[in-house]
């Protein structure tokens, strides 16, 4: 399945006018803070982002790590069973 998203024209840049007008993109970006989407052969091939931008996915996604985490733990504490515990001196007997 694809999926689509809606992308301002003026936000698309092919990767070859890209490498002429790097330096006026980037400015351009930090000033409107809008991502630049990269076409090569027509195609959307990358995505710059402003750093603030990039900071803020980085901490969405580690929130969201975490939440899978805490779900994992969750379920796995609902199958807890305190009577199968091992003490450590068991482990380092064993070792």
């Amino acid at each position: 399945m694809e999926k689509y998203m809606l992308v301002e024209a003026q936000q698309m840049v092919p990767i070859t006018r890209l490498q002429k007008e790097l330096t006026q993109t980037v400015r351009k970006l930090s000033d409107s803070g809008k991502a630049v989407y990269i076409l090569k052969n027509n195609n959307m091939e990358a995505v710059l982002l402003s750093y603030r931008e990039y900071e803020h996915l980085k901490e969405l996604e580690e929130i969201f790590e975490r939440y899978e985490i805490k779900k994992m733990v969750e379920t796995r504490m609902k199958k807890y069973n305190p009577k199968n515990n091992v003490s450590w001196e068991n482990v380092r007997e064993e070792i």
